[in-house]
């Protein structure tokens, strides 16, 4: 474990086509091998999905779609005096908006028989609207720190 001190976070270039950092910091999520490219591609073709099935800015569709599925609790494994118990804590916003945007990611990719830019269009739509996978997966997360509140005396 390092003792000096924490590294500094860097920032990311904002997105070149919304100019928004948030976009591309789902984009960088959604990368994989190496191919941004084809990652801004898939995530513009869901925008532009978005744009004509509600009619609404595709940015604001997504940021309020990140938000919508945003954690608030999550439950962390405390190993205390032989026991394991499920200890809830609250979620930093830099950990709540990159977890939002890992379900979102699973989500769509879990969607067999249709392009990821069609799924990923769909999650991001019925995240906007409060429903979808992504919604009941941190409302699950929400319920387990719930049950688990006894045991909130053991973090630290």
């Amino acid at each position: 474990m390092a003792r000096r001190h924490r590294a500094e976070k860097r920032g990311v270039i904002p997105d070149p086509k919304y100019s928004s950092e948030l976009v591309a910091k789902f984009t960088n999520h959604l990368m994989l091998d190496g191919k941004k490219s084809t990652a801004q591609r898939i995530v513009y073709d869901a925008f532009e999905t978005i744009k004509e099935k509600s009619g609404e800015d595709p940015v604001m569709v997504f940021e309020q779609a990140i938000n919508n599925s945003r954690p608030q609790l999550e439950v962390k494994s405390r190993r205390v005096g032989g026991a394991t118990y499920q200890v809830p804590l609250e979620v930093s916003e830099a950990r709540s908006r990159s977890l939002s945007m890992r379900w979102l990611i699973e989500f769509s990719r879990k969607k067999k028989g249709v392009g990821m830019a069609v799924a990923l269009a769909a999650e991001l739509l019925d995240a906007y609207g409060r429903t979808g996978s992504a919604i009941k997966k941190r409302d699950d997360t929400h319920k387990m720190a719930q049950a688990n509140r006894a045991f909130a005396h053991y973090r630290w």
